[in-house]
């Protein structure tokens, strides 16, 4: 048994039947002696509904997770390349992945006869936004082990319908009356204009890089924080996870003590059976006894009666038969 193996088939399950089976899973590595494993293994969580359909997606469906995959790369290129065609063109691709896939992950609950609600349909659909977003969040998706839907990071947008607009072309002017000044003026007006163009485009851009790079770093700090607190949390569940096992081992010593008491006394409830029984034997051999000793005392005083009656009538047959003295 190890962590790999037990994860793999606790997380296949529903999650009506993930607590049930995982005590199980540690019980018997417990049994087994590897305590650690134990330990770990109840140290996993049980996953929502959402997240519980993602794994199925992953297990059921290994083709279209990795489509999701390589999708997710393309779209992160082509973002980072700002390739405003590539990424109108994958755009739709990958809204049309992410409702079909959302829908087939409900299809595959159903027929496990536990079937998701809509709610839990929009957080796969959520889900497989953070896959194609962040690859962090596809390597641990694709190990269909999710215990709660992921959330693609804010600073990642996907492609909106708006193209990114082309210089104007410049219109040719035309000579007023045939004026060559009014020709140089037009020229020179158009090149200020394109000039100022490129120049705001620049600007909007440099903002827009900003921006992204504000996001960026924001999401950074809003990683880092819920890190720090999961690494809390985690800290405060191992801690609670070790009073648990505390009190699991000095429940088992309870139960160990109850069983040798509970034996102890039937044991003795046999015992003081048996030597009711011998008491009443002995009372009954009593009785017995008293009564022998009865009967033995009225023959022996009847004995000695007619010992003594024979005695008597000896005597006086004695005295009969003597004669008398001259």
């Amino acid at each position: 048994m190890d962590l790999d193996a037990v994860a793999d088939e606790l997380y296949a399950l529903p999650p009506a039947d993930f607590t049930a089976a995982r005590d199980e899973r540690a019980k018997d590595a417990r049994t087994a002696g590897d305590r650690e494993l134990a330990e770990r293994i109840r140290r996993l969580r049980r996953p929502t509904h959402a997240a519980w359909a993602s794994n199925l997606l992953v297990r059921r469906q290994p083709a279209e997770a990795e489509q999701v995959l390589r999708l997710g790369a393309a779209l992160r290129q082509a973002h980072q390349d700002l390739d405003g065609g590539l990424l109108r063109k994958l755009s739709a691709q990958q809204r049309q992945v992410i409702t079909a896939l959302a829908r087939l992950a409900r299809d595959l609950t159903t027929r496990a006869g536990q079937p998701i609600g809509e709610g839990a349909q929009r957080e796969v659909e959520e889900t497989l936004r953070a896959v194609l977003a962040d690859p962090d969040a596809g390597r641990e998706w694709v190990r269909g082990r999710l215990t709660k839907p992921l959330t693609a990071p804010t600073g990642f947008a996907l492609v909106t319908g708006v193209d990114r607009s082309t210089p104007p072309t410049s219109r040719r002017g035309e000579r007023a009356s045939g004026s060559r000044v009014a020709d140089l003026d037009a020229a020179r007006s158009r090149r200020r204009e394109r000039q100022e163009q490129e120049r705001r485009r620049e600007q909007e851009e440099q903002e827009r890089r900003r921006a992204q790079q504000e996001k960026r770093r924001e999401q950074r700090e809003l990683r880092a924080r819920a890190h720090r607190e999961a690494e809390d949390a985690e800290r405060h569940l191992r801690a609670r996870e070790q009073e648990l096992s505390a009190a699991e081992d000095e429940q088992d010593r309870s139960d160990r003590r109850k069983h040798q008491a509970r034996q102890r006394l039937a044991d003795l409830r046999k015992q003081l059976k048996e030597a009711e029984g011998e008491q009443r034997e002995a009372d009954e051999a009593v009785r017995e006894a008293r009564t022998r000793v009865r009967n033995a005392d009225r023959a022996v005083r009847a004995a000695r009666r007619r010992a003594t009656d024979a005695t008597a009538r000896t005597k006086q047959l004695a005295d009969r038969a003597e004669p008398p003295t001259v």
